[in-house]
């Protein structure tokens, strides 16, 4: 059946067959097909998924699944463990759950592990009422929870600002005789952050959490288990702290304030100037040294309220002192950009041409963040926009669709003939990706 129903899906899907492979006919002599299969055991296939989500390519994995069922391979659990986590690290919820109920159908019940995984994915995808029923499911199938499920669920409660579901875990996990340790803190000072409607409580709340979680002892931290560090999962990506971008980044962050950091990226987002430099005089009477996320999130926060003096000050003094990176460059010129001013648009412009002469270069993720929030420019003439996309085409960098449609449109509003190769370029790019991941654009 399972052979069956993926015949109109693999017809529908080609991306991987064109990525990896020409399109493959059903009648083709056995050493043409050795040449042209990329995977033709299980094994094999497992080594191909795990490429992919190295790669981040999680919107493949169906692909795979499709070809190998297709092939007549048999998944085993850890292809299917494989293949969950891959749609956990790209937010694919949908896929999660095809893979979990293809899982099922072949006779291979679901352990805590995976239901971790999966109750994690609907807390990236802010599906707090999923995650709900994947508690209950756990229930109804007797599978014992573990500390870290309690911690995935309270996570992806706090996504949606649940602080009443929340505090329910929060008492599951006392009865179970399980102490709070810095991922709850992270989690209930999340919740609070995405409760609506904000009010002055929310950032006495954070503080007061920040407080209560100094008190959270090393026995009580959880550690990466087996099955985690095989999946190269961190506690930060399964609990969608964020920070999990950067724990393998050496020197990037101290893990012993995680709740700072989490704190910090709450009042960023919050715009609350007073929070965050609280919470920076905090850590410097605990006896700590800023790191890099906490120097981005406190510029985050300045430049969100405007402030560039105070961003631009606390990137200075920081790389006074230390070798600055990457994040915190891209970090500073999208910040300046906020609001368009004359002055931050020209911060932002010298600080591009400064990475650049330093030895940064943007990567697809940072380029693309860039040229979106340069796009949004109004008036000018479009100098940083143009900028950031000529530096990506010098390395052949190709930006995401919302990048690309947002300078497409910023472009066809300024004074440019049709024929322009700048404006002729973009559409082309623009077309390309809307075929990949879109509907075509309306002209």
């Amino acid at each position: 059946m399972n052979i069956l129903k993926s015949f109109p899906s693999s017809a529908r899907r080609g991306r991987f067959l064109a990525l990896l492979t020409k399109s493959r006919p059903f009648s083709v002599d056995t050493a043409e097909y050795a040449k042209r299969n990329y995977a033709s055991n299980v094994s094999e296939y497992n080594t191909v998924i795990g490429s992919l989500i190295a790669q981040r390519r999680g919107y493949l994995l169906r692909d795979v699944y499709d070809d190998m069922m297709l092939d007549g391979v048999q998944p085993v659990r850890d292809t299917f463990h494989a293949l969950i986590v891959g749609t956990m690290k790209g937010s694919r919820l949908q896929d999660a759950f095809f893979f979990r109920d293809e899982m099922k159908a072949m006779g291979l019940p679901p352990d805590v592990n995976l239901y971790n995984f999966l109750i994690s994915t609907c807390g990236k995808c802010k599906s707090s009422d999923t995650a709900i029923k994947l508690l209950e499911e756990m229930k109804r199938h007797s599978v014992k929870l573990k500390g870290e499920t309690y911690i995935c669920l309270l996570n992806a409660l706090a996504a949606t600002g649940r602080t009443d579901q929340v505090y329910a875990i929060v008492r599951d996990m006392t009865a179970a005789g399980l102490g709070l340790n810095k991922f709850c803190y992270a989690g209930l000072i999340t919740a609070f952050k995405n409760k609506l409607p904000t009010t002055e409580e929310t950032t006495a709340k954070i503080i007061e959490l920040v407080k209560q979680s100094k008190g959270w002892s090393s026995i009580e931290t959880s550690t990466d288990s087996g099955e985690n560090v095989m999946m190269n999962v961190s506690e930060e990506e399964l609990y969608n702290i964020p920070t999990a971008e950067f724990v393998h980044r050496r020197g990037f962050i101290n893990r012993q304030l995680t709740v700072y950091h989490v704190a910090l990226n709450a009042c960023a987002d919050l715009k609350s100037k007073e929070t965050v430099e609280t919470l920076l005089d905090t850590i410097k009477r605990d006896g700590y040294s800023y790191d890099v996320f906490i120097v981005m999130q406190a510029m985050r926060c300045y430049f969100n309220c405007e402030d560039i003096d105070s961003g631009v000050k606390i990137f200075e003094e920081y790389t006074s002192s230390r070798p600055p990176t990457a994040e915190l460059y891209v970090t500073l010129i999208e910040g300046a950009m906020v609001g368009y001013t004359p002055r931050g648009m020209q911060i932002a412009q010298e600080n591009l041409e400064k990475m650049y002469a330093r030895g940064f270069f943007l990567n697809p993720k940072m380029g693309s963040d860039l040229l979106l929030a340069a796009a949004g420019e109004k008036t000018g003439g479009y100098t940083t926009a143009n900028y950031v996309w000529d530096l990506l085409q010098s390395r052949r960098i190709s930006p995401s669709l919302p990048a690309v449609k947002a300078y497409y449109e910023g472009l066809k509003e300024r004074e440019i003939p049709a024929d322009d190769p700048r404006l002729v370029l973009v559409g082309r790019m623009y077309d390309n990706l809307n075929l990949r991941f879109g509907g075509r654009r309306n002209t």
